[in-house]
C-alpha cells in the first residue's frame, strides 16, 4: 500500500471516529438541550441572530415511593408562563420567556437578555396519574409531582428472618 493510500486509510478511519463520538454526544445531550425560538418583534429576532439559539433547561427527575418529581432551573419567569403536559411517558414543559433591555448614560451601561419560546421533553421513569399532578414555582425552580399510577407504586414486602 502506497503512503498516500495509508494516509487516506487514516484520515477515513479518524473521520468515522470523530462522527461516532459526536453521534454518541448527541444521544446523550439530546435530552438536556432546548431549542430557543426567536419571537415576533424586532428586538427579539436581533438577539437571536446574535445567538446560537440554543440552551440547557437544567432539569432532575426523580422517583419517591408513590409520586415522581421532576425540578426545572427556569429562573426570570413567572408561574403563568409555563405550559405543562404529560404525553405518553414523556413530561413536556414548554414556556416563553420575554425579551428585557436596559440601557443607561453617562458611563454607558447595557443589560441585553436573550429570551424566547422553549420546550423541554423529559421520559417519566413510571406510569402517573397526569390529572392529579401538581407544580409550583419559586425563586426560578419549578416544581412538578406526579402521582404513580396504582400499578407502578412500589410495595414494601417484609421478609421474617428465623
Amino acid at each position: 500500500m502506497s503512503t498516500l493510500q495509508q494516509i487516506k486509510s487514516g484520515m477515513s478511519q479518524a473521520w468515522d471516529t470523530l462522527v461516532d463520538g459526536w453521534q454518541q454526544y448527541y444521544r446523550r445531550a439530546a435530552n438536556a438541550l432546548t431549542r430557543f425560538r426567536h419571537g415576533d418583534t424586532e428586538d427579539e429576532r436581533e438577539l437571536a441572530r446574535r445567538s446560537s439559539g440554543w440552551g440547557v433547561l437544567a432539569a432532575e427527575v426523580y422517583d419517591d415511593d408513590d409520586k415522581v418529581v421532576v425540578r426545572v432551573e427556569a429562573p426570570g419567569m413567572n408561574a403563568e408562563d409555563f405550559d405543562i403536559e404529560v404525553v405518553e411517558n414523556y413530561l413536556v414543559i414548554r414556556g416563553q420567556k420575554s425579551i428585557r433591555k436596559e440601557h443607561g448614560t453617562g458611563r454607558y451601561h447595557v443589560l441585553e437578555c436573550a429570551y424566547g419560546s422553549f420546550e423541554r421533553a423529559l421520559p417519566l421513569p413510571e406510569d402517573v396519574l397526569a390529572d392529579q399532578a401538581s407544580a409550583s414555582y419559586k425563586r426560578g425552580v419549578l416544581r412538578i409531582e406526579l402521582p404513580k399510577s396504582s400499578s407502578a407504586r412500589r410495595r414494601r414486602i417484609d421478609v421474617e428472618v428465623h
